[in-house]
């Protein structure tokens, strides 16, 4: 009788020996010891761990998985939209900020047989830089924002090893937060994009940058910014704003040119009932610029007239380059999530199918042994 009431105590409460023992007694030894861990810890690889739930459990995630498909496909859909807009506005604001350069570079050229400062053209020994970085207002672009940030930390990292002094303008909402957790990083001021770029946003940019560099606060200004270069490439670049290139180019830190010869155009299509994307590769022409001029207003007038225009040119285009890019890795980001959802939809699908089919045939074999017990 003793005997069955033990087994029966003991069946009753079959969790509490081994949690509370081994831990009443770690207590007693030494009450700061934690208790150890699980020898097997469960398995952190999600792909390989089994998914142990009820039927009704894996519909609902099985709809939500659905319902998590059609966004990203629907957000994929919208930002290859925007990318085509965003490139044309790109391609057609080119010639004529390239010729706007060809200009002042002649202009220059005309003024170096004169005794006449130009401040803006004038190469200075550098002891500070003005870093403007230009990052994205939103997420869910993959790895686009932390491209041209890790851009900025090395190009902070390389201005540190030479000695030189720096600043930082920060443009978009994710790199302004990103400087504000780090006081130590010197920011002259912190600016947000819209949801398209334009002059008046551009022009903030660039009066900031012209007093910084007029009253030799800086000695050279440089934009960080991300250079679309196709669909599924991106390219963070270092392009030098001031002073005025002197080949009248648009050159990276080490002289190289950032400029595209052709350009990709992408427009939304159909195909087996899908809306896809297509891709055209076209080469944007720019009229010659004939080198022999003839200017009735004193050339230091066009200079300060056409200057401001150069550094808003050049600045709402990488706004525009930088927007593309956002766009374009949204773009991929959604892609490649919405190819995640179908593949997990899947293999829900697979396993809710098996469950089912195992509760299905439990229930015939039930029934079977059902009837074979009443015969």
């Amino acid at each position: 009788m003793s005997s069955s009431n033990l087994t029966m105590w003991v069946s009753s409460k079959p969790s509490l020996p081994d949690a509370s023992s081994s831990l009443s007694f770690r207590s007693v030894l030494n009450p700061f010891q934690l208790p150890a861990q699980s020898p097997n810890p469960p398995s952190s690889n999600p792909s390989k761990s089994a998914i142990f739930c009820g039927l009704r459990e894996l519909r609902g995630r099985i709809d939500s998985v659905k319902n998590t498909q059609k966004i990203t496909e629907a957000m994929k859909l919208v930002a290859a939209a925007k990318v085509r807009r965003a490139q044309e506005a790109v391609v057609n604001g080119r010639p004529f900020s390239e010729t706007l350069v060809e200009v002042l570079y002649n202009i220059n050229e005309q003024l170096q047989t004169d005794d006449i400062d130009v401040p803006l053209t004038k190469v200075r020994p550098v002891k500070k830089v003005a870093l403007v970085v230009v990052t994205g207002d939103r997420g869910l672009c993959g790895g686009f924002n932390n491209a041209i940030i890790k851009k900025a930390e090395a190009r902070i990292a390389e201005l540190k090893d030479l000695g030189l002094n720096y600043t930082v303008i920060s443009v978009g909402k994710k790199g302004n937060s990103y400087f504000l957790r780090r006081p130590y990083i010197p920011v002259d001021k912190f600016l947000e994009g819209g949801t398209l770029p334009t002059a008046k946003e551009a022009q903030a940019i660039a009066d900031d940058v012209f007093s910084l560099f007029i009253s030799e606060e800086v000695d050279k200004v440089e934009l960080l910014y991300t250079k679309f270069v196709s669909l599924v490439k991106s390219e963070p670049v270092i392009h030098t704003l001031l002073p005025l290139s002197p080949k009248g180019e648009i050159c990276d830190i080490n002289g190289n040119c950032v400029d595209a010869a052709e350009d990709e155009f992408f427009r939304l299509t159909t195909r087996e009932g899908k809306l896809t994307v297509e891709r055209d590769v076209i080469r944007t022409q720019t009229a010659e610029f004939s080198p022999i001029l003839q200017f009735e207003q004193d050339p230091v007038q066009i200079l300060d007239a056409l200057l401001p225009l150069y550094l808003n040119s050049q600045i709402l285009r990488a706004l525009q380059e930088s927007l593309a890019s956002e766009l374009a890795a949204r773009m991929t980001a959604m892609s490649n999530a919405t190819d995640n959802a179908v593949e997990l939809k899947r293999s829900l699908s697979m396993v809710y199918n098996r469950e089912r089919q195992a509760k299905i045939t439990g229930e015939i074999l039930e029934i079977v042994a059902g009837a074979d017990a009443l015969t």
